[in-house]
């Protein structure tokens, strides 16, 4: 039996380069045909993506925008850690139109599932003032985050594949 893969863009597009999952996700050429893979734009739908976790999912690609470390447009590709603290995930709550990765997971432990293994594809934002439209170094890493998008899907279908995570594009 295939693998079943979540890839969820998710991101706020009126706040500039917090829009990066979305777009990433419309330009990743993944078919639509293969029941094993699912390609969804989450935007801030949250409890959507939880809701959507309580499914049985082996992996779960998350695209997003991260905190910048002073390159915006850097790519980084890594595995979630779902072991971190959760004493605050009380405090996160079930909000539907939030889309904190970490509060999206603690609802989804509130639901009664756990988290998939999950790789990470983000890039460091620019700017996440108002405003629509990735800033320049962002949009530029959009094809290259597409592809690994592509090619993270590519290898998770592959049974005897394993990820190099922690990398940095």
């Amino acid at each position: 039996m295939a693998a079943r893969i979540l890839v969820a863009g998710i991101g706020n597009i009126f706040l500039g380069d917090d829009g990066f999952g979305s777009e990433v996700v419309r330009n990743a050429d993944i078919s639509h045909d293969d029941p094993s893979v699912r390609v969804i734009d989450y935007g801030i739908a949250g409890m959507h993506l939880a809701y959507d976790l309580l499914e049985h999912w082996d992996t779960l690609v998350l695209v997003d925008a991260v905190p910048s470390r002073g390159t915006p447009g850097a790519l980084h590709i890594f595995q979630a850690d779902h072991d971190t603290d959760e004493s605050s995930s009380a405090a996160a709550g079930l909000d539907a139109h939030g889309m904190d990765p970490a509060a999206v997971f603690a609802s989804l432990r509130a639901l009664g599932g756990s988290p998939p293994y999950t790789v990470v594809v983000g890039c460091e934002a620019g700017s996440v003032e108002e405003g629509m439209g990735l800033t320049e170094p962002v949009a530029n890493a959009v094809p290259r985050a597409a592809r690994a998008v592509e090619e993270i899907v590519a290898a998770l279908q592959m049974p005897s594949a394993a990820l190099s995570m922690g990398e940095e594009c």
